[in-house]
């Protein structure tokens, strides 16, 4: 299929009651579109970061009781998995298209990582731009702009505390015109990719 940008349908899918309705709408309304995106993503994310990339479209399979609250894809160098490794994510809450370059609690080496950005501190304050977001909790929608967070103590936070997160990027209101315009949205979310790309590249040195 081709992709023609995200509905208000898409993200009402959050509001279905139940496990099996909310997972059989996850899966034919929004991995699709996902999967849409991802030969282009993926073919894109490779030859930007000169290394062969892959689509994950997150399944769910570990929920028995409770629907999800968000749903994504990923796309990471491994082609088995992506959760022990840096990533990037395009997916959906409710109320917002969240893009994020994703380091989760599941890395083996996360304190390495955290004091490699440590010591790069004052290239990663260059380098994000001021109406990007920061995310230590990818379950959660909370996140603060570049403008307002303290990146010293959150890169510190995520060095010390186990279950600390780093997602890095953006993210769009279900009301924002760019969600509809599926060529528009692709080239905007390559370009959120493009400025994340040497902080991916930066946390690969420990591969």
């Amino acid at each position: 299929m081709s992709f023609n940008g995200f509905t208000q349908h898409d993200f009402d899918t959050f509001k279905i009651e139940g496990l099996e309705n909310r997972m059989a709408a996850i899966r034919e309304r929004i991995q699709p579109k996902f999967k849409a995106i991802g030969e282009d993503m993926t073919h894109y994310l490779t030859e930007l970061l000169e290394t062969e990339m892959h689509l994950h479209v997150a399944q769910h399979a570990r929920r028995t009781v409770n629907a999800p609250n968000d749903t994504w894809s990923a796309y990471c160098h491994n082609k088995r998995g992506y959760k022990k490794h840096p990533h990037f994510q395009i997916g959906l809450f409710d109320d917002r298209l969240f893009i994020w370059l994703a380091f989760i609690y599941e890395l083996p080496y996360k304190e390495d990582i955290a004091e490699l950005f440590l010591d790069h501190i004052d290239d990663l304050q260059e380098s994000i731009p001021a109406d990007y977001v920061i995310s230590m909790d990818h379950m959660k929608k909370d996140a603060t702009s570049m403008e307002d967070i303290d990146l010293q103590s959150t890169l510190q936070r995520f060095k010390d505390v186990k279950k600390a997160e780093l997602l890095i990027g953006r993210q769009f209101d279900t009301k924002d015109p760019i969600l509809q315009d599926g060529e528009q949205l692709v080239n905007e979310i390559k370009g959120i990719y493009q400025t994340l790309a040497p902080i991916y590249t930066l946390s690969f040195q420990l591969l």
